[in-house]
């Protein structure tokens, strides 16, 4: 065999590139329990996170049917049954329209109080954001937020994973007569219970968290249009 041909360096390079992919596939393969075992976990955290129980990952997951007790998944309003709220993908429903969406909602008790989390997903500068609302038992009152994302700019669109904007949105409220305005991201001196203050040089990025938590909440809005001003978990357990 001439080693110096171009149909050995071709037969070689095409073997070569062969085994890599079956390599890399059956890595692939082998490591997706654990990333997904990953991604469950982490998701626990932040819906931890959010009603102010903050633990690690491994923590999160032997905690969470402490503080979570039921996950359910709405459409329209209407709860769908035989869904599993962890196994809805918001990346895939945030394309639908809001009424057609299956839409997770958990909730949880802490200290005596009820809360209900909605998750988020939504368009930053460089890429997706995401991340989970809080809500008190009379669904309006935000009781805690946090956020995430894949590639924001450090320093800038990033700030909106730091303390200092996600604590601004505890106390707010998202319904005004009953109607939903949600939370507006302003440049600078939010004064209403419906205004935050946005990330100073990461306007693109507070743009589309303002845009990701209305887009978001309109596919709850029947839910919460229900059992605004009342004790929802009262209401959902009649």
């Amino acid at each position: 065999m001439n080693v110096n041909s171009n149909a050995y360096t071709f037969g070689f390079a095409g073997i070569l590139v062969i085994l890599v992919a079956a390599a890399l596939a059956s890595a692939a393969t082998i490591l997706k329990p654990f990333q997904d075992k990953n991604v469950e976990q982490e998701k626990m955290q932040n819906i931890l996170s959010s009603i102010g129980v903050d633990k690690t990952r491994d923590e999160a997951a032997e905690v969470f049917d402490e503080y979570v007790v039921d996950k359910l998944v709405l459409s329209g309003g209407e709860v769908v049954e035989g869904m599993d709220a962890f196994g809805v993908v918001m990346e895939k429903e945030a394309r639908r329209p809001n009424d057609e969406r299956n839409a997770p909602l958990y909730i949880a008790e802490k200290d005596g109080e009820t809360y209900y989390v909605i998750p988020l997903r939504g368009t930053g500068l460089w890429g997706p954001i995401w991340g989970y609302i809080a809500l008190e038992s009379d669904v309006n009152t935000i009781y805690g937020a946090v956020f995430d994302h894949k590639g924001e700019t450090p320093g800038l669109g990033a700030e909106i994973t730091t303390p200092a904007f996600t604590e601004q949105f505890k106390g707010k409220k998202i319904l005004e007569g009953g109607d939903l305005v949600s939370i507006s991201v302003v440049k600078a001196n939010a004064d209403t219970p419906y205004e935050v203050d946005g990330i100073s040089g990461g306007t693109i990025t507070s743009n589309g968290v303002e845009a990701m938590i209305q887009d978001c909440l309109a596919s709850y809005y029947p839910f919460l249009e229900e059992y605004a001003g009342t004790t929802a978990s009262a209401q959902l357990n009649n």
